[in-house]
């Protein structure tokens, strides 16, 4: 049995079923109200690959969906909790924020982006 995780935005998860990953919301009763594969789009742009160790945290995406704007600069300087990107995904937004404080290194997308759960958006040193 998987431990349970707490939902990036209220209502929806990421969730695994045969190795396939599906992103589901649920509504407050307890209804599945959506349901989509959490696969990016075959045109989209490739995310790079995670930051080698001791390159920084990588902020990764906690959802599968698209990229609707990066905040975020590189070399910016941000404190623990500032907003670094919005991803969008299943018509609702989400903030990305940063787990702690430092500087924006690597951001690896762009507006526009799909992503993957665990995808590295961009790397905090």
């Amino acid at each position: 049995v998987a431990k349970a995780e707490k939902p990036a935005a209220s209502g929806i998860y990421t969730v695994e079923v045969e190795g396939k990953a599906f992103v589901v919301k649920v509504s407050d009763g307890g209804d599945i109200s959506q349901l989509t594969a959490a696969v990016p789009a075959a045109s989209s742009a490739p995310v790079q690959a995670a930051a080698p160790a001791g390159a920084g945290t990588p902020v990764t995406a906690p959802l599968a969906g698209n990229i609707w704007k990066v905040i975020a600069t590189e070399g910016q300087t941000v404190a623990e909790g500032d907003v670094l990107l919005i991803l969008e995904a299943m018509k609702m937004e989400t903030e990305i924020r940063a787990a702690q404080a430092g500087t924006v290194r690597g951001i690896a997308v762009k507006s526009g982006d799909a992503v993957s759960v665990g995808d590295t958006l961009m790397t905090l040193a």
